[in-house]
């Protein structure tokens, strides 16, 4: 597998080159040169595969034999000691991609990609500096999932007085090969920085560089792993048992037997994805493409709705992020887009993709009701998807089928808002003792020499 730079097709590696390097040598993102498809075998059967299983045949079309059958099944099965059940609440389907060490779905590109790089740097004396620009989840996931990987260093650009501070201690929180800049700006800013300073031709003759956000594509492959195996699930008309991180309140059934959005075997689901950088959409679009069951997205975001925009007029505008409650979501220049367009015309996304936008006060509404109604705690990314399904579904614009919303990280990250809508959502115990670190970060202006500077001193 060859991967293409979205801005220059002479400009290819293979998978190692393109993960390693993180962007490619022109500022463009790494993409395949093909979307590969599942043997028929594998396509059926991904309703009944354990997902370790469903992450070795989804992953294994994108790494060829730089990653050999028996090391990519280590590395699987290192990674993934949980999975992403998909349940019935409130008449709809809940895929809970919060069951990892950070509670957010960032867990599964990151813990794959930390395991990846070991692998693919064995032997390598050169220490690598990976840089991160984060809105919220995706710095603590890289964090975790990177800590005390030997010969790997890490440095997290997070907006400053923009991140919950269980988001800040789990980003700044554990030392070691860890370092955290706290930015005088906003996500738009610490991202612009992280792709100057992995373009600075000075910095690259310093030391080895990479990036952990979801431009790099070997964190963005394995994210496509739950939209395959949820599909799977739902094509199969099944659901699963609540998980030990599941935020249900006891004594609530939280079914989906009795709705028209109900499990029927033979039926394709429609996925609604909180987004923000559109890492995830993208993800799910490749699981569309290599063929598991999926007949529609809807693209939820809050306020900074640049995509939506872009649905409906075929008009791409950037735009300043403005803060929200959602605020890893608060995106107003989603990098990913450019990987979207590589593959899709706007045509084309118009077809696969429903496009929606929900205010701050939509979302604490909605987080008060589906508690009160379902007996369910929804963290403010996940309520941004249940309130978009809700206004399509009030314009008859979603297809039939199931339907089920990405909820994308366990609502005790975001007590802050949660509890005064909904009350205490239950704290599972990788949270509680994140809770218990103590802040360590430097904090620098939005300049990207401030940044090189930084970089330089760690």
């Amino acid at each position: 597998m060859r991967y293409f730079s979205t801005r220059n097709k002479n400009e290819s590696a293979g998978f190692a080159g393109a993960a390693l390097a993180g962007l490619a040598p022109d500022g463009g993102l790494f993409v395949p040169e093909e979307i590969p498809r599942y043997r028929a075998a594998v396509k059926n059967a991904l309703g009944d595969m354990d997902f370790c299983d469903i992450a070795f045949e989804t992953i294994r079309l994108y790494t060829g034999d730089e990653i050999p059958g028996a090391a990519l099944e280590d590395i699987v099965h290192s990674a993934y000691p949980f999975g992403a059940p998909l349940l019935g609440v409130g008449g709809r389907l809940v895929l809970e991609l919060f069951h990892g060490p950070t509670a957010a779905f960032k867990d599964f590109g990151a813990r794959f990609m930390a395991r990846a790089f070991a692998y693919l740097r064995r032997g390598e004396e050169k220490p690598l500096r990976i840089l991160v620009a984060t809105s919220g989840d995706t710095g603590g996931a890289v964090a975790d999932g990177f800590f005390e990987v030997p010969g790997i260093f890490v440095t997290v650009l997070y907006p400053r007085g923009r991140v919950t501070p269980l988001q800040e201690r789990q980003i700044a929180g554990l030392g070691g090969n860890i370092s955290a800049l706290a930015v005088e700006g906003s996500f738009d800013d610490c991202q612009r920085l992280v792709k100057a300073a992995l373009a600075d031709e000075g910095l690259k003759k310093e030391t080895a560089l990479s990036s952990a956000n979801s431009i790099n594509i070997s964190r963005l492959i394995p994210q496509a792993v739950y939209y395959a195996a949820a599909a799977g699930r739902a094509f199969a008309g099944r659901a699963d048992a609540d998980g030990e991180a599941t935020p249900r309140v006891k004594g609530f059934a939280g079914t989906v037997k009795d709705t028209r959005l109900g499990l029927r075997k033979g039926e394709a689901a429609v996925f609604c994805v909180p987004s923000g950088n559109f890492g995830n959409l993208t993800a799910g679009l490749y699981a569309m493409k290599m063929g598991a069951p999926v007949k529609q997205f809807i693209a939820a975001t809050n306020i900074n709705k640049t995509v939506p925009d872009y649905l409906a007029s075929g008009e791409y505008t950037v735009r300043a992020s403005r803060a929200t409650i959602s605020n890893a979501m608060d995106v107003g220049a989603p990098s990913n887009f450019e990987r979207m367009a590589a593959h899709f015309s706007w045509e084309e996304m118009k077809r696969i993709i429903l496009g929606v936008s929900v205010s701050d006060n939509e979302t604490k509404e909605t987080i008060a009701r589906v508690r009160r109604e379902a007996g369910y705690f929804l963290d403010p990314h996940s309520a941004v998807g249940w309130k978009g399904t809700d206004k399509l579904f009030a314009e008859n614009k979603i297809a039939a089928g199931p339907v089920g919303i990405l909820s994308t990280a366990h609502p005790a990250k975001f007590s802050e808002t949660v509890k005064p809508l909904a009350g205490s959502a239950p704290v599972p115990a990788a949270l509680e003792r994140a809770m218990e670190r103590t802040v360590n970060a430097q904090t620098i202006p939005a300049e990207t020499g401030a940044l090189l500077d930084a970089i330089r001193r760690l």
